[in-house]
């Protein structure tokens, strides 16, 4: 659970950076999407690298969205037919995960058809596949989607925010300052994609990116 989570939490820090790319106008975005498919080539395969990180996540998700299910089971089958009703700070933490991460995860899903795949009537109806920049601009002008993707944002920084602050438990880190230093990181990270992430399709609508 935690390993796949960190893989996973790597990748969105990642994403991240390149969707930053955006404010430095379509050509910069554009590249960048381009260099993905041609990484390292040509002592790779044009997309090798591409497929085989997709490969990696697809396998992560697999593993983290089994391991949780599996968590999930046993521990209501540990607290039996009459278990105890738990309150406060822990409550809320054990039903923002599940929560976070079933809305992140349909995200995923809308988030591969729009920008990915182009399938409609998800994606903006003027997608194309070479240009990036004009699929992501066309598809938060459409009010519902900049507010989904913004809504997702939150959810996403929240499912961080609480990972890293487990993540330091299932890694085995004892240490207080190790796992200060994991739950700062985790903060951190939720609170650059909030910010960063939330601020591009509020851009668009605005106007500012176009």
């Amino acid at each position: 659970m935690a390993v796949s989570g960190a893989l996973w939490a790597f990748f969105v820090a990642v994403h991240l950076f390149g969707n930053l790319k955006i404010f430095a106008g379509a050509e910069a975005f554009n590249g960048y999407s381009a260099w993905l498919r041609v990484a390292f080539y040509p002592l790779l395969p044009e997309e090798s690298v591409l497929w085989a990180l997709r490969v990696a996540l697809v396998v992560g998700l697999v593993v983290h969205v089994g391991c949780a299910a599996l968590l999930w089971a046993r521990a209501r089958r540990a607290r039996g037919p009459h278990r105890a009703r738990i309150r406060g700070a822990r409550s809320v933490g054990a039903w923002l995960m599940p929560v976070t991460g079933i809305g992140v995860l349909a995200f995923l899903v809308i988030h591969l058809l729009d920008l990915t795949l182009g399938t409609q009537p998800i994606a903006a109806s003027t997608y194309v596949h070479a240009d990036a920049y004009a699929n992501l601009v066309a598809s938060f002008q459409r009010p519902w989607s900049a507010t989904f993707y913004v809504a997702i944002m939150v959810l996403l920084s929240v499912h961080l925010a609480k990972g890293f602050t487990t993540m330091a438990a299932d890694l085995g880190v004892m240490g207080r300052r190790w796992r200060a230093a994991l739950v700062a990181v985790g903060g951190l990270l939720a609170l650059a994609v909030l910010l960063g992430n939330g601020a591009i399709p509020i851009l668009v609508q605005l106007g500012v990116i176009a």
